[in-house]
């Protein structure tokens, strides 16, 4: 007699697969609006470090209890520490640094959404996947969307060229994670690999800290809130979903999600600071939209 529990779960699990990507969109989404609310109180690599360790420490004990089983290989611990540095060292320390020398978080957004076509051009040499002239389609929308919602912000000259730079240095550290990720750390056990990964960040940017800024933290009610919820809805929900759709399809698909993040980022912004859309960022996420279902069919 067959097992009556792997087909009773199969429709939940098969819902729980199709809400991932925008479960993923919203909250990768509210990352750049927590830095917008918690920079004004602390430095970038400041809020950044205290931010790991805590989500390291966090993972640790669930690690710990749940009995999760730990890389038996030092190389291993060096993947993961390699993506560690790169998605939450490079990646975030850009955005964050970034945002704090005054590029607006819908800029930054438009910069690193950009990630999905170095990741479609990068991912057919290393990793053998193959991008379809629809997939190239899709993408070339997604960017024309992007481009579309913040190109007015663009076209003011918001934020310094060392902004910028910044920006464009969290594109590449994202793009080099992904791939990375999927190539060495495919198979990792999100607890334990977890801990190595923000430890190895928390490190990084610990670093960083202790090397060009004054370390002071404003501990005020919005600070607190911003903490909180990168810890727990960023750090522990959207990259742990990050990595289960890296896992589970290829990276090009799961990068194209990537372009809903700034119309995303711009619909939240919107009651929260009062930032309106015109008709073209209204288009723009439309195009974004067509572009990632091309992508994603």
């Amino acid at each position: 007699m067959n097992d009556p529990h792997p087909t009773a779960t199969a429709p939940t699990q098969s819902a729980w697969l199709a809400a991932m990507p925008a479960l993923f969109v919203f909250l990768w989404s509210t990352g750049f609006i927590g830095a917008k609310f918690g920079l004004p109180y602390a430095e970038p690599m400041t809020f950044l470090a205290l931010r790991f360790g805590i989500v390291s420490a966090l993972m640790l004990v669930v690690a710990v209890i749940w009995r999760a089983p730990w890389p038996r290989r030092l190389l291993d611990y060096a993947h993961l520490a390699i993506v560690g540095l790169l998605l939450h060292g490079l990646y975030l320390g850009g955005v964050f640094a970034s945002i704090g020398l005054g590029v607006e978080a819908g800029v930054s957004a438009l910069i690193v959404s950009i990630q999905p076509l170095l990741v479609a051009a990068l991912a057919a040499p290393l990793l053998r996947e193959r991008v379809t002239p629809r997939q190239w389609l899709g993408l070339g929308l997604g960017l024309a969307g992007v481009l579309l919602v913040v190109w007015r912000k663009l076209a003011l000259g918001m934020g310094s060229p060392a902004g910028m730079s910044l920006s464009l240095l969290a594109l590449l550290g994202i793009t080099l994670a992904t791939l990375y990720q999927k190539r060495f750390c495919a198979n990792m056990d999100l607890r334990s690999g977890s801990v190595v990964q923000y430890a190895a960040a928390s490190l990084g940017t610990g670093t960083f800290a202790f090397a060009f800024e004054s370390r002071e933290i404003v501990w005020s009610g919005e600070f607190v809130f911003a903490l909180v919820w990168l810890v727990l809805v960023l750090s522990l929900g959207a990259v742990s979903l990050l990595i289960l759709m890296i896992r589970k399809g290829a990276v090009a698909r799961v990068s194209s999600l990537f372009f809903l993040v700034p119309p995303s980022t711009a619909l939240i912004a919107w009651p929260l600071f009062g930032e309106t859309l015109g008709p073209l960022a209204l288009a723009g996420m439309l195009l974004a939209c067509i572009g990632v279902g091309l992508v994603n069919r």
